[in-house]
């Protein structure tokens, strides 16, 4: 009989990262719901060969404070439970933590970020979940996460990847329905560099089903 050992901390971040990482769509979803929940008004997603290549999704909300970013990558790093009574109070779309950490196990990703109040923002690269050093860096306030080629180390889960546009269209489908329960929030999508969705913001839902579902599907709709 095999010998039981514990498995090495490596492998431990790559058997996560499949069970939050599927796809890229699933990839989106975390990025934009992170955006979400750090106060964010305006987020675009940028998608290059259906997400395998570049998923970039940058927004306007909090920032993350320089000497925090290496902590956000950490498994089970989160800001938004502090006490085990927070888990009956949840209100954010995230909060397990595991979601940056299984990203970065298996892409390259870079991070840009500034909190309002401060003057210089701060970027992180991590390759394969290992991070480099943090430094000061120029950009706008809120956060950019940039993931390029996602499943570069883990072969065996490309095989199981569509063609560039299936996968595409599984992260619109994605992006759609968040905006559709976030009119609040100005998304925009660019797909190859062509604008897919751009909602507005403006609280409505129906700006938002327009957006989302073209004019004629909003124009038939009757409000209940």
């Amino acid at each position: 009989m095999p010998h039981i050992q514990q498995l090495s901390p490596h492998m431990a971040d790559l058997i996560a990262a499949g069970e939050v990482v599927e796809r890229p769509a699933s990839v989106v979803k975390e990025l934009i719901e992170n955006a979400i929940d750090a106060g964010a008004t305006a987020i675009v997603v940028e998608l290059q060969n259906g997400g395998m290549s570049l998923i970039r999704v940058t927004d306007n909300g909090c920032g993350i404070a320089p000497e925090e970013l290496p902590t956000a990558f950490l498994r089970h790093a989160t800001s938004k439970l502090r006490a085990p009574e927070d888990l009956a109070a949840i209100g954010t779309l995230g909060f397990r933590g595991e979601a940056l950490a299984a990203i970065s196990a298996v892409s390259r990703l870079d991070v840009f970020s500034r909190r309002k109040e401060d003057h210089t923002g701060a970027s992180l690269r991590l390759e394969g979940g290992v991070p480099g050093p943090v430094e000061e860096a120029g950009c706008p306030a809120g956060t950019t996460v940039a993931v390029r080629e996602l499943f570069y180390n883990t072969p065996a889960r490309l095989k199981f990847m569509k063609a560039d546009g299936a996968e595409a269209s599984a992260a619109a489908g994605i992006i759609a329905q968040i905006a559709l329960s976030h009119p609040e929030v100005s998304i925009r999508y660019l797909r190859d560099g062509r604008e897919e969705l751009h909602t507005p913001g403006d609280g409505k839902l129906l700006s938002a089903i327009y957006a989302a579902r073209g004019r004629d599907f909003a124009l038939h709709l009757t409000g209940v």
